[in-house]
């Protein structure tokens, strides 16, 4: 588990920005990575996302995902390799489906799954649920920089 703090040295994000809270878990081999994000009704998008009916916005599910990937990414760098010296850009994503809407109060729970790497390059599967229903999922792109 990973908690704020070593997020913080992991990402370049920070608040508003940094939209995970935790990481659950990182498997053995790398390939497989849990993240979460309590969603409180006091975050700045809700302000104007929707007055009187707060939504989630996609675009900040999605952004979630893709640093959610990007903690994968940095643990599955080689030993000679060091998190300070690298960075991550989102570079594509294709299939994107939203599934449920999500509000304040929610847990949304990311996973994202290595696919292949090629030319620093890296494809996740993903997904973000709240309390196991899928809310959105999609094939993220994310190149090492």
């Amino acid at each position: 588990m990973i908690d704020t703090e070593g997020i913080l040295q992991m990402l370049p994000h920070r608040f508003p920005f940094l939209m995970i809270d935790r990481v659950l878990e990182i498997d053995e081999e790398l390939t497989h990575c849990r993240a979460m994000k309590n969603v409180t009704a006091n975050e700045p998008q809700f302000t104007g996302h929707f007055p009187g009916k707060p939504v989630m916005p996609g675009v900040l599910i999605l952004e979630a995902m893709a640093q959610t990937c990007c903690i994968l990414a940095m643990k599955r760098l080689p030993p000679e390799q060091t998190a300070e010296d690298k960075i991550f850009y989102f570079a594509g994503i294709d299939g994107v489906r939203f599934k449920k809407v999500v509000t304040p109060g929610d847990q949304l729970v990311f996973e994202a799954t290595f696919v292949r790497e090629r030319g620093g390059i890296g494809w996740y599967e993903c997904k973000a649920t709240v309390d196991g229903a899928v809310a959105c999922s999609a094939t993220m792109m994310c190149a090492r920089r």
